[in-house]
């Protein structure tokens, strides 16, 4: 997938700002760089030139010269890119991390925007949902300061959506430095219940959109690595403990994470020249998220309508019984999960694993 001038430019200017040559080796926190049409700001400096390597020399001249880069770099025949670079307060786990998130207007997704963003990241509120993920997005600013959320639409069944998505995130922030696999659907059935035509679309969306989104992402990510070799990035998909073992009754949804996962190694073998790590989280039960709770769709309305559960009469005899299997007492949380996509930022040598935060129902062996 070719990447488009502006994407290049947008990366390469975001990548020159955090290499260590111009900071003397010391470690950078990379730039926000957006992309307008006008220039803004005093301090302009003109490159005189398109060409991305070129503008990266005058860039690096520039900060080798004055210690910092411009506020605002324009390029002939192209436009303008802001940077806006980080300072005042310590790091925190998420400094300067660009994270997009799919699904992530309710939710796990939701809950992992917020916590990153909290941490210091510029999250991309990517949802299919327009209405909902620009309320999302709009509030985060709100809270968080303008500048750190941004919505796309993202449909993540559709390669021309996500393309969309990331060279809009790339024009807003300057790159992106972790996918966040999340968006997932779920239709509990057994064999004899279930039609085709859900089966499809649990797995059109599972498998094959984690697919989709990863090769949008990839071009972007190694280019970022092409520019700054020391600079790693993460892939996470949102998998599930029904990744690690097979679930009653729900072999579509079952089946489209243990496949996931087969991606995740596959990915993570190929991609780990680039500096990218490719890891899965597997959340156990979010019982009190929309995917659970939902009175109309939830799976506790599902799976009492499939009688999954023996002798259940109610909703709550079906979650009673779901609590009841966990030796942690409780269900799993976005910032449970949100820890486990830490480690796994954290841990440069960690690639293509499936870490369950389960809490304890399942244990690897």
């Amino acid at each position: 997938m070719a990447l488009d001038r502006i994407t290049q430019l947008a990366v390469t200017i975001r990548m020159t700002c955090a290499h260590p040559r111009v900071s003397g080796g010391a470690a950078v926190i990379p730039p926000r760089v957006s992309f307008r049409s006008e220039p803004a700001g005093a301090d302009i400096l003109q490159t005189g030139s398109a060409e991305p390597s070129l503008v990266a020399e005058v860039l690096t001249a520039r900060m080798q010269g004055a210690g910092t880069p411009p506020g605002c770099l324009g390029v002939p025949d192209v436009g303008y890119f802001m940077i806006e670079t980080q300072c005042g307060e310590p790091p925190r786990r998420a400094e300067g991390l660009v994270a997009i998130i799919t699904g992530s207007a309710q939710g796990f997704g939701l809950g992992i925007a917020e916590n990153l963003l909290s941490e210091g990241a510029r999250v991309v509120v990517a949802d299919i949902n327009a209405e909902q993920g620009q309320a999302c997005a709009a509030d985060f600013e709100d809270r968080y300061g303008k500048g750190r959320a941004l919505f796309q639409v993202a449909d993540v069944t559709d390669s021309e959506s996500l393309a969309a998505c990331v060279a809009g995130s790339v024009r807003a922030f300057g790159g992106v430095d972790m996918l966040v696999s999340n968006a997932g659907v779920l239709k509990a059935g057994g064999i004899t219940e279930l039609d085709e035509r859900a089966f499809d679309l649990v797995n059109r969306v599972n498998y094959k959109g984690f697919f989709l989104c990863v090769k949008a992402v990839t071009p972007v990510m190694r280019l970022q690595h092409s520019l700054h070799e020391g600079h790693v990035m993460d892939i996470v998909q949102v998998n599930s403990k029904s990744g690690l073992e097979g679930s009653n009754r729900n072999f579509a949804y079952a089946g489209s994470k243990f496949g996931s996962i087969g991606l995740v190694q596959s990915f993570a073998l190929e991609l780990v020249g680039d500096h990218i790590k490719v890891n899965a989280v597997c959340p156990g039960n979010y019982f009190d998220g929309p995917l659970w709770s939902d009175p109309e769709t939830g799976l506790f309305v599902q799976y009492l309508r499939a009688g999954k559960v023996a002798g259940a009469k109610t909703v709550d005899d079906v979650k009673q019984f779901y609590q009841s299997k966990v030796p942690m007492g409780r269900g799993c949380t976005p910032d449970d999960v949100a820890k486990a996509i830490y480690y796994l930022h954290d841990q440069n040598y960690e690639t293509g694993q499936a870490l369950p935060v389960t809490g304890g129902q399942i244990m690897l062996s």
